[in-house]
Order: C-alpha cells, then sequence, then structure tokens
C-alpha cells in the first residue's frame, strides 16, 4: 500500500486539531511542561508542508515520556493525544489492524481526555468526526478493520473507526 505525502499530511492535520483540544487539560494539570504543545506544533508544521524530519520523533517520543511522568489519567491522555499527532506522520504503509490506532488514536485520546477530566467523550467524538477531512475516511477505508480491545478506549476507538468507515 501506498500512502501520499498530501494523505500524512490531512491526517497529521486533524490529529493536530483533535490533540489540540484536549492540551489545556494537560497544561492546566501539568504547568510548565511544553512537550505536549511542542509535539503538536511540529505535528502542524508538518500538515502545513514541512518537511516529515526526525523532529516529529523527538516530539512524540518526548510527549510520550511526559504522558508516563504524570500521575494524572486526564493529563496523561491529552499528552498521548499528542504524541499520536506527532506520529501520524509516520503511519506505516502496511495493511495491519494495528495502523487503524494510529489513524484515530489521537481523537479517541483527546475524547478520553475529556472524559476523564469530568467532560463529554462523545462531544469530542462528534467535534473529531465533523472536523475529519475526506482523505482521513478514504485514507482508513484502505485498512482493515482494527482491533480495539473491550476497555473504554476501545470503545472510544470503535464508535470513531465505525464513523469514519461509513
Amino acid at each position: 500500500m501506498e500512502l501520499t505525502l498530501d494523505e500524512l499530511r490531512a491526517l497529521t492535520g486533524w490529529a493536530a486539531d483533535c490533540a489540540s483540544r484536549a492540551l489545556p487539560l494537560y497544561e492546566s494539570r501539568v504547568p510548565g511542561d511544553s512537550r505536549p504543545r511542542e509535539a503538536i506544533a511540529a505535528a502542524r508544521e508538518f500538515a502545513s508542508g514541512a518537511l516529515r524530519t526526525k523532529l516529529l520523533r523527538t516530539v512524540a517520543w518526548a510527549a510520550l515520556k511526559a504522558a508516563g511522568e504524570t500521575s494524572d489519567p486526564a493529563a496523561s491522555a491529552a499528552a498521548r493525544a499528542a504524541v499520536g499527532a506527532a506520529g501520524a506522520a509516520y503511519l506505516h504503509p502496511l495493511a495491519s489492524p494495528h495502523q487503524v490506532k494510529h489513524i484515530v488514536g489521537p481523537a479517541q485520546q483527546a475524547a478520553l481526555a475529556c472524559e476523564l477530566a469530568g467532560g463529554d467523550a462523545e462531544a469530542e467524538i462528534r467535534w473529531a468526526l465533523d472536523h475529519a477531512p475526506p482523505a482521513v475516511s478514504g485514507l482508513l477505508r484502505r485498512f482493515p478493520p482494527g482491533k480495539p480491545g473491550k476497555s473504554r478506549l476501545g470503545e472510544l476507538h470503535r464508535r470513531l473507526e465505525s464513523a469514519l468507515r461509513a
């Protein structure tokens, strides 16, 4: 399977938009830690036409470390949304159900962060679906169905994946 840079840019831009909605949750709970913000910023730069460089991987790993260093579940999910945004530029062109997690991950983590902070995950899912460019749905349809599991995160995954495939 081939993935074009245009497809990866569309996915990454949408992922950054989704993750940025959860960023205030992270920053209010872990003040002074800019790692998730930097991951989202790098994702936005790539989505806007910048080259796909090592910086994206570096900031994604840093945001993942930030997610693991906080004991606040909402902050951790928000940081994981940022990880997914930066990592979206490196979606693998493998016909694997695992890759679907990389497509829907930023939106599902942002929705989970919202819910864990006392908000409405369904509203976040609706926002993500309403703002997904057609390229994201087209890209997702080229992959086999994901395997989201039975957790709450899996429920959010199923909701996103089924709606994006429709």
